[in-house]
C-alpha cells in the first residue's frame, strides 16, 4: 500500500562515478549491494535518499537501481525507472504466509506453566523468512519457565518475501493472544485478569535469555483493564468485544551518525543518514533542541545521502528516534564541549569552570558572566570560527515494548461483514517526544493491522503467479472502515535513552490481529484461526455451528 511506488533515477559518470537517487528506506545497504553486484568500489558510489512514499520495511531492499546504473553507463545518459503498481505486487513480495500451532498449559488459578509453538514462515523462492522475529518475541510478555518453540523457514514457488512492519510479530501474536483467550474462557477467568496475572516485571527472564529491563508491560495491561472501554456494555446480540497484547523487541547493533552545524544566528542544521519514514526528522530535531538548549524551529533537520554522512543503518526495526536519536545527543554533546571552551576563552577561564544549564553558559567563578546558545553562537568568529560536530553511536541489547488492543465489533450473521465499532489502542512509548506522530503511528498500525485480519490477502494460481495484483482487486482498509481510534500513551522510560525514548513504529501492528479475532468469536461462537476473517469465512463458519 505504498502512495509512491518503488522508483530510481541512476547516472554512471565518465569517471567512473555513479550516482543513485532513490526513495530507499537504507541508503548505505543499497550502496552496498550496488557495490557488490556492479563491482564498483562503495566509495565510488553516492546514494541519494528522496522522500520515501511508504516504506514499512519494503523498500530497504535494491531492486532496479544496479539495473538502471548498467543503462546508464551503455546509454552515457540518466536512466529512470519506476515500477508500475502491478510490478510493486508482483515483484517486490508480500510478509510470510505463516502455519501455527500454539499449546499454552496452566494450573487451575491461570498461571502459565509451559508453551509451546510450532511455527512454519514461507520465505518465497529463496530462504530468508521473519521467522526469528516471530519466534523470540511470541512469549515475551508472559512469565514463563518452559518454553519451547519450533521455527521454520519454508521455500515455496511464490515470490520472496519481503519485511513488512514488525516482521514475524503479528502472526505469532495471533497465536499466542488467541488461545491465550480460549484458556480464559475455560477457567471462567476475565482475559484481562489471566494476562495481567502472567504479566513479565523487571528482572524476569526475558525471550534473549537475559533479565528484562523496566518497560511498561504491567502498566499497558492495567490501564486496558481500567479504561472505560473494556468496561463499557454491549447492545446488540452479534456484538463483541476482544483484547489483545503483542510484546515486541527493538534490537540493538544498528550504527547511525548526525552531524550538526551551528549557524552565528544561534540556529543549528542538523544532519543525519536516516531515512524518513514517519516523521522522524521532527522528532530527532526536538532531541537536540532539547539538549542544546534551543526552540525546536531554531533547528534545520535534513537527510544526506551518503558521500555527505557517515555510515548510518537503515530505517527499520522502529529504531531511528532512538538510534539516531543516540547519536544527535552525542553530536549535541560535542557542540556544548567546544561551546564551553570558547566561553571559557572569552571569560578567561579554564574550560571545567564552565557550566551549561538550560541552553545557558555560566561562569561558575563568576555567575554574573552567562551567555545564552544563541549569544555564544554570535561569538563563534571571535573566538575560533564556526562549530561543526560529527558523532556517532551503535547501541547494544535490545529493549522490550508493549502495546495493547480493545476492540468492539458487530457481525452480520447473513453476510458476514464485520463493522468495527470501537477501538481503543495502547503502548508504552518511554517518552513522548511527538505525541501526535506517536498517535499517528499507534493508529496507522491499527488500520494495517484491521485490513490484514479482514481483508488483505494475495491470491496465486497453480504456477505461483498472483491473481489480484492491483488496488483495485487487492482489497485495503480506508478510513471509512474504521471509527475514530482512541489512542492511550503509557511513558515508561527507556533506561537505554537518556531521555528515555522507545521507538514506537512497529508494535501498534502487532495486537489488531488477534483483538479482531477475539471479538469476532465473542461476538459469534466461532473461533476464526484463518486469515483473513472474510465475510464469506465468517457465513461458512456460522452454518457449520448452526448445523451441529
Amino acid at each position: 500500500g505504498y502512495i509512491e511506488p518503488f522508483a530510481a533515477t541512476a547516472f554512471w559518470s565518465p569517471d567512473d562515478h555513479l550516482t543513485i537517487w532513490a526513495s530507499t528506506q537504507n541508503a548505505f545497504g543499497m550502496r552496498a549491494t550496488a557495490s557488490a553486484i556492479l563491482g564498483l568500489p562503495e566509495s565510488r558510489i553516492k546514494v541519494v535518499q528522496l522522500e520515501v512514499g511508504g516504506g514499512f520495511g519494503g523498500k530497504g531492499t535494491g531492486y532496479m537501481e544496479p539495473v538502471a546504473a548498467l543503462l546508464s553507463k551503455k546509454s552515457a545518459a540518466p536512466v529512470k525507472i519506476v515500477m508500475t503498481r502491478k510490478e510493486v505486487f508482483e515483484g517486490t513480495g508480500p510478509t510470510s504466509g505463516t502455519f501455527m500451532r500454539c499449546k499454552i498449559g496452566v494450573d487451575n488459578d491461570g498461571y502459565i506453566k509451559a508453551a509451546h509453538i510450532y511455527m512454519a514462515y514461507e520465505a518465497g523462492a529463496y530462504p530468508g523468512s521473519p521467522v526469528g522475529g516471530g519466534a523470540f518475541p511470541a512469549l515475551g510478555a508472559y512469565k514463563i519457565d518452559n518454553i519451547l518453540v519450533d521455527g521454520y523457514d519454508v521455500v515455496v514457488n511464490k515470490p520472496k518475501t519481503q519485511s513488512y512492519r514488525a516482521p514475524g510479530q503479528p502472526q505469532s501474536a495471533h497465536a499466542v493472544e488467541t488461545v491465550m483467550d480460549e484458556i480464559a474462557e475455560k477457567l471462567g477467568m476475565d482475559p484481562m485478569e489471566l494476562r495481567l496475572k502472567n504479566a513479565v516485571h523487571e528482572g524476569d527472564m526475558s525471550p534473549t535469555g537475559l533479565p528484562h529491563t523496566r518497560f511498561g508491560c504491567q502498566d499497558v495491561m492495567d490501564a486496558m483493564k481500567a479504561h472505560p472501554h473494556y468496561n463499557a456494555p454491549l447492545d446488540g446480540i452479534y456484538q463483541g468485544r476482544g483484547v489483545a497484547v503483542g510484546y515486541r523487541m527493538h534490537g540493538g547493533g544498528n550504527g547511525s551518525s548526525a552531524t550538526i552545524n551551528v549557524n552565528g544566528n544561534g540556529t543549528i542544521n542538523l544532519i543525519t543518514g536516516s531515512a524518513d519514514l514517519s516523521g522522524t526528522r521532527v522528532a530527532l530535531a526536538m532531541q537536540a533542541a532539547e539538549a542544546l538548549g534551543i526552540n525546536a524551529e531554531d533547528v534545520n533537520p535534513s537527510v544526506a545521502d551518503t558521500d555527505s554522512i557517515g555510515f548510518t543503518s537503515g530505517s527499520f526495526g522502529s529504531r531511528i528516534t532512538f538510534d539516531t536519536g543516540r547519536a544527535v545527543l552525542n553530536t549535541a554533546t560535542l557542540v556544548i564541549e567546544q561551546m564551553k571552551e570558547r566561553a571559557a576563552l572569552l571569560w578567561e577561564v579554564p574550560a571545567d569552570d564552565v557550566d551549561f544549564t538550560d541552553g545557558v553558559f555560566i561562569c561558575s567563578l563568576n555567575t554574573d558572566d552567562r551567555l545564552t546558545f544563541k549569544e555564544m553562537a554570535g561569538e563563534m568568529t571571535h573566538t575560533g570560527g564556526t562549530i561543526t560536530c560529527s558523532a556517532s553511536d551503535v547501541q547494544g541489547g535490545v529493549g522490550p515494548q508493549l502495546a495493547g488492543n480493545i476492540v468492539d465489533v458487530e457481525v452480520d450473521p447473513d453476510t458476514g461483514k464485520v463493522e468495527i465499532l470501537r477501538y481503543t489502542a495502547f503502548m508504552d512509548v518511554g517518552q513522548v517526544v511527538h505525541r501526535s506522530n506517536v498517535e499517528g503511528q499507534m493508529q496507522g498500525g491499527v488500520l494495517q493491522g484491521a485490513g490484514w485480519a479482514l481483508n488483505e490477502e494475495y491470491y496465486y494460481t497453480e504456477d505461483g503467479t498472483m491473481a489480484n495484483s492491483s488496488l483495485l482487486d487487492y482489497r485495503m482498509p480506508t478510513t471509512t472502515d474504521l471509527p475514530m481510534i482512541d489512542t492511550v500513551i503509557i511513558e515508561v522510560p527507556n533506561p537505554r535513552h537518556p531521555f528515555g525514548i522507545r521507538g514506537v513504529g512497529e508494535s501498534p501492528i502487532v495486537p489488531p490481529l488477534a483483538a479482531i479475532a477475539n471479538a469476532i468469536h465473542d461476538a459469534t461462537g466461532v473461533r476464526l484461526t484463518k486469515l483473513p476473517m472474510s465475510p464469506s469465512s465468517i457465513v461458512k463458519a456460522l452454518d457449520e455451528k448452526n448445523a451441529q
